[in-house]
């Protein structure tokens, strides 16, 4: 974005270059009086040779101007020095039959010298003069003066810059409808003045980070051609006291000289968190900066047409002023895309690139739930970039798969040298997790099932839901569980005890947090009933989201044996599975070890008792596997650790997400 075009800008910048050129010049002129003018003479000589070269004989002809002289020798060559205040110079010069030219010494002009003995004045005086100007307000709003520290840093936007409309934001169809009566205010007033309704002055947009907050801000202002000044929470805070207040201040003021306009806040919470929380007190920078907001929202009036839009991804942390009627008093929620949301985001990012004729946006949808629309943006630009490796003239189907895979999955580690035998251990790790996942009831379908390293993973299992899913049952958290467990228990079948790696380590982190949350927070244990025994909360000591807990030893005892029963019960159950279905799991290594990778169909004609036959993309096998000896860097074998970011044990209610092992 940019500051609003100043006709003057132009302008001021010559001046300021006209006068620093000036002020350079006359620097040097000084400088180089008071330095001295230096011999412009081929050679520089020495006033003890001067003497002896004048008694050897050898000077012809001299000039003596002040201190300065200059001469000629015999040979016809030149040279300069100083006479140091030698009485006897003349003496020897004319002793020795040197012709000496007199000159009268260089006398400064009476302007120089009075220029000279003012110029300290004269450049305090101009410096006085652009500090004056620049706090009479120079530049744009005094963005260049030197006084500008207190001003807004908000950038501006006109009507002609804002290109962004409704049309360009997809997948928030209910939000675009909330927000559309804030497009007909700001272009029809009357309409709403005649039957005595007030728009709200402020608009909370709620939701995850990439969900199309900002976006849809800017198309407000686009649909209502209005300028649109955009700043982010942080740019009010800095360390001095009543700096965020007087920037508030300017940047209402701007928004008062260009109305109506919108005035957008990203990240609000940065400085409209609770008052009184935290250390420090309450008389803190920042909450005299909201102090400050809370104030000039509520001296909007609804005849200037100015509309303060916020957005953030925490409304827990607001102050409750903010959110009251009068400010803040419309909450609009911006959630993650469902398929069809999903699929008109991919249709807005594909306009830009060439794409295949096998290119399904529907199918792509489908594969993508819990994608916001920067995730999609960025799935599109994957692809795009792939394509580009490949020289190919069009991002094809194909291109959007590996892009998908390399999101969800990570970058394949092509380089990595896996020994035999750890490869063979990575290969029964993760047809474990398949095999589970796949019998499990209401688990999500295994989408593919890979032994190629990626990121800090050795292998991965990927699930994708067929539907997005906005709660979970206890029988899927359950199937979860068991899923989760299926890689260490296959290690443990087929290799034994003694050769169970450290592979499941995150595995168990994410079973033990999933079980926790059953037992404290979603009421799903039977002995300790539907009860809250932990929860975040904001707390200044402790940080936001820290956890705390009011139950005694006893409880909380209980709640550990619990949690125990609940993994050891589908501990039990995921191992059965195994045991009944050992051909199965011998079959899937196999194809993992030959192929590499495979996919849904090849899983499903595993499970089914049939050969699995090769993948539609299949190619030799591409990570340097040496025969025998130790994996080229020492990581734990068959580990998932980093393939799910951490708190996924926990599924998010109301988002489906594809789930990684």
């Amino acid at each position: 974005m940019a500051n609003k075009p100043n006709p003057n800008d132009n302008g001021d910048l010559i001046k300021n270059l006209v006068i620093w050129t000036v002020l350079t010049v006359v620097l040097l002129t000084v400088f180089n009086h008071f330095g001295g003018q230096k011999m412009t003479m081929s050679h520089q000589l020495d006033y003890t040779q001067f003497i002896q070269d004048v008694r050897a004989g050898k000077v012809k002809q001299v000039e003596i101007q002040g201190n300065r002289i200059r001469g000629i020798y015999a040979d016809g060559s030149s040279f300069a020095t100083y006479n140091p205040g030698d009485p006897g110079l003349m003496g020897d010069l004319l002793d020795n039959n040197v012709r000496v030219v007199a000159r009268p010494p260089e006398q400064q002009s009476l302007l120089m010298q009075i220029f000279i003995s003012w110029f300290p004045m004269l450049l305090l005086i101009a410096v006085w003069l652009w500090a004056m100007r620049g706090m009479a307000g120079g530049g744009v709003g005094g963005k260049n003066s030197p006084f500008s520290f207190g001003k807004s840093k908000a950038r501006m936007l006109t009507p002609e810059q804002v290109k962004v409309t409704f049309d360009d934001v997809a997948g928030a169809e209910e939000a675009k409808e909330e927000v559309k009566e804030v497009v007909d205010f700001l272009k029809n007033p009357e309409k709403f003045k005649r039957l005595g309704a007030k728009i709200p002055k402020g608009v909370l947009m709620v939701g995850p980070p990439g969900t199309g907050k900002t976006l849809l801000a800017k198309a407000i202002a686009g649909e209502a051609n209005v300028p649109f000044f955009s700043i982010s929470g942080s740019d009010f805070v800095e360390m001095f006291v009543g700096v965020g207040a007087s920037r508030v201040r300017d940047l209402f003021e701007q928004a008062r000289a260009n109305a109506p306009c919108i005035i957008f806040i990203d990240e609000i919470d940065a400085v409209g968190r609770s008052r009184g929380v935290g250390i420090g007190g309450g008389n803190d920078e920042r909450e005299q900066t909201l102090n400050q907001l809370l104030v000039e929202m509520d001296g909007i009036e609804g005849s200037e047409g100015i509309i303060v839009i916020a957005a953030t991804n925490r409304p827990d942390v607001l102050d409750k002023a903010l959110l009251r009627p009068g400010r803040f008093d419309r909450q609009v929620t911006v959630g993650l895309p469902d398929v069809r949301g999903r699929e008109q985001i991919l249709k807005v990012h594909m306009r830009k690139i060439p794409v295949g004729e096998d290119v399904d946006p529907a199918v792509i949808a489908r594969g993508t739930p819990g994608f916001s629309g920067a995730d999609l943006a960025n799935l599109v630009n994957e692809a795009a970039l792939i394509a580009a490796r490949e020289n190919s003239d069009k991002v094809y189907m194909r291109h959007f798969e590996q892009a998908k895979d390399k999101i969800l999955m990570g970058v394949e580690r092509k380089t990595m040298v896996m020994s035999e035998e750890e490869k063979k251990l990575t290969a029964y790790h993760e047809a474990g997790h398949a095999i589970v996942g796949y019998l499990m009831p209401e688990h999500d379908p295994v989408y593919k099932v890979s032994i190629i390293p990626r990121g800090r993973a050795l292998g991965v299992t990927m699930y994708l839901p067929e539907e997005d899913s906005w709660s979970h049952s206890k029988t899927e958290l359950e199937s979860q569980l068991c899923s989760l467990y299926g890689g260490r228990i296959a290690e443990e079948i087929i290799f034994g005890p003694e050769k169970v790696t450290t592979g499941a380590s995150n595995d168990i982190e994410r079973a033990t947090k999933l079980a926790r949350n059953m037992v404290t927070k979603w009421g799903l244990s039977e002995r300790l009933g539907p009860l809250l025994y932990e929860e975040e909360e904001e707390n200044g000591f402790l940080g936001a989201g820290a956890v705390t807990s009011h139950i005694s030893d006893e409880t909380r005892e209980l709640i550990d044996e619990e949690v125990r029963r609940i993994i050891d019960r589908n501990y039990a159950r995921a191992k059965k599975i195994l045991e009944d279905n050992l051909d199965k799991l011998h079959a899937m290594a196999d194809a993992l070890m030959k192929y590499e990778t495979i996919d849904k169909d090849q899983i499903d004609r595993i499970m089914r008792g049939e050969d699995p036959g090769e993948p539609k993309d299949w190619q030799q096998p591409r990570t340097p596997t040496p025969q025998g000896g130790a994996p080229a860097e020492a990581a734990p074998a068959a580990t998932d650790e980093g393939a799910q970011g951490e708190g996924e044990s926990s599924p998010p209610v109301g988002e489906g997400a594809p789930k990684l092992q």
